[in-house]
């Protein structure tokens, strides 16, 4: 336990800790109060880190994550598991503007081949994001879906690209969750820096 604990760099109050959850699966018994750990528990411990403190998911569900993997679930039903934990809630809409909504992002995942209904993890977030923009009357922003689309397509490619990579079902629901949210942040910031030279271009001596 001490020398999974320096492997890991988790405290061993931490490791057993999930041991008691069910997180971690126990180590080979070589005594009463001994275990043997490998290297698929210090790969599951990084596993459990990057859900809880970057993804920010409960222990729950984790567990439920862990679970998906354990049952040797297809990569694409585990990756679906964690891109549902890791969607945020709605906000309230109306009715109407729901209903509006969800016609529109219907028509664009139709036209880009996406799977999506009211049901899907992404809906509630997606849903309130565009009623927002049309309440704050920013037509411009929603009349330029379809090329946010191809972006999103695009990064997508980049996405699963880097996921093919990795060497286990762990390891690449791991990088999903770092991906995901770390990635959202830095393309946010790599946004931003394309935009400050976009508008330096197009608006040299400032606006008039």
């Amino acid at each position: 336990m001490a020398e999974l604990s320096v492997a890991s760099g988790m405290p061993v109050a931490t490791i057993k800790y999930y041991l008691r959850e069910g997180l971690l699966h126990p180590g080979e018994r070589t005594s009463p109060n001994q275990a043997r750990y490998g290297e698929e528990h210090v790969q599951r411990l990084k596993l459990i880190r990057a859900l809880l403190d970057i993804g920010g998911l409960s222990v729950a569900t984790v567990g439920d994550v862990l679970a998906a993997i354990d049952a040797g679930e297809p990569t694409h039903e585990v990756l679906g598991v964690t891109q549902r934990a890791l969607v945020g809630g709605p906000a309230e809409t109306d009715d109407e503007a729901r209903a509006w909504a969800l016609d529109r992002l219907s028509s664009l995942a139709a036209a880009h081949g996406w799977k999506f209904g009211p049901d899907h993890p992404a809906a509630p977030s997606l849903v309130s994001t565009l009623c927002a923009l049309r309440a704050l009357g920013h037509p411009a922003l929603l009349d330029r879906l379809d090329d946010y689309a191809d972006l999103a397509d695009r990064i997508a490619v980049t996405d699963l690209d880097t996921l093919a990579a990795q060497p286990s079902l762990d390891r690449i629901v791991e990088a999903a969750v770092v991906g995901t949210v770390l990635g959202d942040r830095l393309f946010a910031g790599l946004r931003r820096l394309a935009q400050a030279a976009e508008s330096g271009r197009r608006y040299p001596d400032g606006l008039r």
